[in-house]
């Protein structure tokens, strides 16, 4: 599936708050598998100290952290959804960030656009990055 182009994004100065107002940090789709392009972000991210919280259908811990199968079972706050999920799964992520009303920001990685999902996020008050990659970005900025 080709990625559709993002018409709904954040601008480079609300990239630096989204990471500057983040702490914890729940990765849609975060695989087990070190040489996945996930689970080395996660790695990374967890490196510069955010907290990362797994979202992942199996395994019990990744990265030393305690697996959820879905949002909506994280009995924490989130500050961001980083998905690394494939295109058609994106609306329903972004329902369940919404749904738990303490979610701010939902991230959908490099080569991932969904503008429907987007617009229903930033209308019910999220910040939305698409088609970006966390690490690439923080990277870059910090």
């Amino acid at each position: 599936m080709e990625c559709e182009f993002p018409t709904i994004n954040s601008k480079s100065e609300e990239i630096i708050e989204i990471f500057k107002n983040t702490k914890t940090i729940a990765i849609a789709g975060l695989s087990p598998d070190p040489s996945k392009a996930s689970n080395m972000v996660a790695a990374y991210l967890q490196s510069a100290g955010f907290k990362i919280v797994p979202v992942y259908p199996k395994e019990e811990f990744i990265l030393g952290e305690k697996v959820y199968r879905t949002i909506s079972e994280i009995p924490f706050k989130i500050d961001m959804v980083d998905i690394f999920r494939k295109p058609d799964a994106i609306a329903q992520i972004v329902d369940e960030s919404i749904s738990r009303g303490d979610v701010d920001c939902v991230w959908f990685q490099l080569g991932l656009a969904n503008n429907e999902a987007a617009l229903k996020a930033k209308e019910a008050g999220l910040k939305v990055v698409q088609n970006k990659c966390t690490k690439i970005e923080h990277r870059n900025l910090f």
